[in-house]
Parts: C-alpha cells; structure tokens; sequence
C-alpha cells in the first residue's frame, strides 16, 4: 500500500512538473548568424529543452544588446570577448581570472552561468613540426624569447592579439582563407599563421602551440549568459551542466561537422544524447 502511495505521489510530481513545463513561455536564445555562434545557442537550446523546458534560438546582429534589454533570456557567449566588450583594457588573461572580471562587470540586469573550463576558443598559433622542432617543443612560451623577425598571417577579419607575452607583434599578413595561409606557412613564407583552439579547419601536420601557465593569451571560454530573475534553479542547472560535458575538441568537431553541411540542431542533439545531462 505504501508502495503504492509513493508511485501515485511521485507520477502527481511529475504530471504536475510536465504541466508547468508546457504552462511556461520558451525562452529566447540568442546568437548571431555566424555558424558558431548559432551551434552553442543551440547547444543551450538543447540543453533547456532536455530538461523540459521550452526553449528556441533568435539571431541578432547583437545579442548581449537583445538581452540587456530584456528581449533575449540566455545569451551563449566567450568569457574574453565579453570582458573585452565591457572593459576593454582588461588585462586578465587566465580562464578564472577573466571569468571573475567579467562577473564584476556585466550590466546590472545580467548574470552569468557557469563557465566550460575544458572548453575554449581562443586565438592560437600554428606552426610547421619543422619549426616546432627548433623551438625544443609547442609551447607558446617559446616565441617571446623568438620575437624578432616574426612573419606571422591571418585569415581577413580575423581578431588577433598585438602583442604574446612580452614581444610585441607585427601586422599579419591577411588571407583571403585559411587553406591559402596554412599553404604559405608550409611554403616558409611564414613563421607562423593564427587560428583558434576550435577551429574545424586547422590542418593535422601543423602543431598549434599550447598556452601552458601562465596564460598569455586572454581565455576565451564558453559561458551562458542570462537575464536576472528569469530563470529557475533547474533551468539554471540545464545551462550550467553544459559546461561539464562540453571541451574543446568536442566543440571542434562540432563545428567541423557544421562546416560540412551538417544541421546543428541535429549535431548539438546528437551531442547531448552522447553526453546526457543530469547524469
């Protein structure tokens, strides 16, 4: 009988849950129309929507203004970029420390999630094994001590540091794609061209060079942004748990799968049930 009673009660529970679930208004999501930006808000989206909660992705050309204003709930974003916006002489550079600088300066209106610090996407530079070789490894640390005479390139409109530690930087060269300048840095024309740590399209034979500690390129991690008072505690912990199962190579072949043609909705999908929340 009692056995009984505890079912009866916890099937109430969760018609009850399942009915305020369907009761409640979706949120908003924002993103932009660039294709990474689209893959985590839909990534947020699914997260959301795993745990019951209605949920949708609205792109702006910027979001952090949609939310600030109230029209976005959650706005996916990176810790760096969003500092960078709000304090644009911020001189953290490690993952924690530019995630505490960012809480102490988002808008009044705006909370911030929990942070993927095992997924991040940040400027990097690549070089051939050959050069990797003669620096005694791939480690970023090597190039200060290397700054003279520095041919570096970059995709057009990419945003790239001025300066890696204590040697300041000359003007990349710009290419039209990313093919075009992995070619030239093969070819010697560069010493060494810029990425990001997600990029789907950095070549296997090149060695991108690891920022160890200290940091001395500024974190770029994932966070979820969100409106004040707007979510519940298991709409926070949708969003928060993101940022358990998510990594860098993960987010890389992601957008790898997205640059091929791939939905992504039906790739973040693909992910969670990979990687199911909650568990």
């Amino acid at each position: 009988m009692r056995l009984r009673a505890a079912l009866l009660a916890a099937l109430l529970v969760l018609t009850g849950c399942a009915a305020e679930h369907r009761g409640a208004p979706e949120l908003a999501v924002g993103s932009t129309s660039e294709p990474e930006s689209v893959l985590i808000a839909d990534l947020y989206v699914a997260a959301l929507r795993s745990y019951g909660f209605g949920a949708r992705r609205e792109a702006a050309p910027d979001p952090m203004a949609k939310l600030d204003a109230g029209e976005f709930t959650v706005v996916p974003a990176f810790t760096g970029d969003v500092l960078r916006r709000l304090q644009p002489n911020a001189a953290a550079l490690s993952d924690a420390q530019v995630y505490k600088a960012m809480i102490a300066a988002l808008p009044e209106g705006v909370l911030a999630g929990d942070y993927t610090t095992a997924a991040e996407d940040k400027p990097a530079l690549v070089v051939t094994a050959a050069t990797a070789k003669a620096w005694g490894g791939g480690e970023l640390s090597e190039l200060p001590s290397r700054c003279e005479g520095l041919l570096l390139g970059k995709v057009s409109g990419a945003r790239v540091p001025a300066s890696v530690g204590s040697c300041p930087l000359e003007a990349p060269r710009e290419f039209p794609t990313g093919a075009a300048m992995f070619d030239a840095l093969r070819g010697g024309q560069l010493t060494a061209a810029w990425t990001t740590t997600a990029a789907p399209d950095t070549p296997a034979d090149l060695v991108v060079l690891a920022d160890g500690k200290p940091a001395l390129i500024q974190a770029e991690n994932v966070v979820p942004l969100y409106r004040r008072n707007a979510l519940g505690d298991r709409q926070l912990l949708a969003l928060n748990e993101v940022a358990g199962v998510l990594d860098t190579g993960a987010l890389a072949d992601m957008r790898r799968q997205v640059a091929g043609g791939a939905d992504p909705q039906a790739v973040t999908g693909a992910f969670l049930a990979d990687h199911p929340l909650g568990r």
